[in-house]
């Protein structure tokens, strides 16, 4: 089995493939001041409860975007599962065409989500709209060419800064208002976030659409935590929470192909 780690910013998201079946998932907040020994017997537990013998976890696919985290999540898989994990970075076998200028700079959640909406919805033009930490877009044509993207601050980010930077506005819980007009400071803030985050997004895709996809209109997916907030506002073709997991899954399996060349 593999266990695929997506690790952000703000949470590690995990899942347990049996060949391309998903048997579970799982998420935690990131550290980067967690040892390996916290990570190793956070996964042993969390498998555990999730009724998968970390016995039967033979490799495991690591997508990071924060590089501190990496060392102990390797040290981790070295000594509490006995072999090397694959990291999805600059000079693996993607299938992927990088148009990026210097494409080492292409996130590696980027590239996971690129490869498992391609790996998902094969032969069409794509669109990812991520809404995690950060908000993001990316463009990858049907010939697996990754165009580019576009990073916004996240709906989190967004609502934090508004509460640290003002001296009269309160952090929020965040949420779809019933209205555009906020009718206290807190709706108004609600509003501002939610409809500020869906014009943004609205604007964007309809920019890219128009300047990359002019003889059709490309797939839209959509992913990240944040993502079922807009689900009712047909933003997205179909939302997949899993996608960055299916890319590490499928950037396994590409490695592992490499190899045995």
């Amino acid at each position: 089995m593999l266990l695929a780690l997506d690790v952000g910013n703000s949470r590690i998201f995990g899942g347990v493939y049996d060949g391309e079946d998903l048997k579970t998932t799982f998420r935690r907040t990131s550290s980067i001041t967690a040892s390996s020994d916290e990570f190793g017997t956070f996964f042993r537990a969390v498998l555990r409860e999730n009724g998968v013998d970390p016995e039967d976890i033979d490799m495991a696919g690591i997508c990071s975007v924060v590089p501190d985290a990496v060392y102990s999540l390797r040290s981790c898989f070295r000594k509490y599962f006995r072999f090397e994990p694959f990291l999805l970075q600059p000079g693996v076998k993607t299938g992927l065409k990088i148009r990026y200028r210097n494409p080492a700079e292409v996130g590696a959640d980027k590239i996971a989500n690129a490869i498992g909406a391609l790996t998902r919805f094969p032969g069409r033009d794509l669109l990812i709209i991520d809404f995690g930490t950060a908000t993001t877009l990316c463009a990858v044509t049907r010939e697996k060419e990754y165009l580019g993207g576009i990073i916004t601050p996240g709906i989190n980010i967004s609502m934090a800064a508004l509460a640290a930077e003002t001296a009269r506005l309160p952090a929020v819980e965040i949420v779809r208002p019933a209205e555009v007009l906020g009718r206290s400071t807190v709706e108004s803030v609600q509003s501002g976030l939610y409809y500020g985050t869906l014009a943004t997004v609205r604007f964007l895709v309809a920019s890219v659409a128009k300047e990359h996809f002019a003889k059709g209109q490309p797939f839209i997916v959509g992913t990240g935590g944040f993502g079922r907030l807009f689900e009712d506002e047909r933003l997205f073709d179909e939302f997949v929470p899993e996608l960055p997991l299916i890319g590490v899954r499928r950037a396994v399996e590409l490695s592992q192909a490499e190899t045995k060349r």
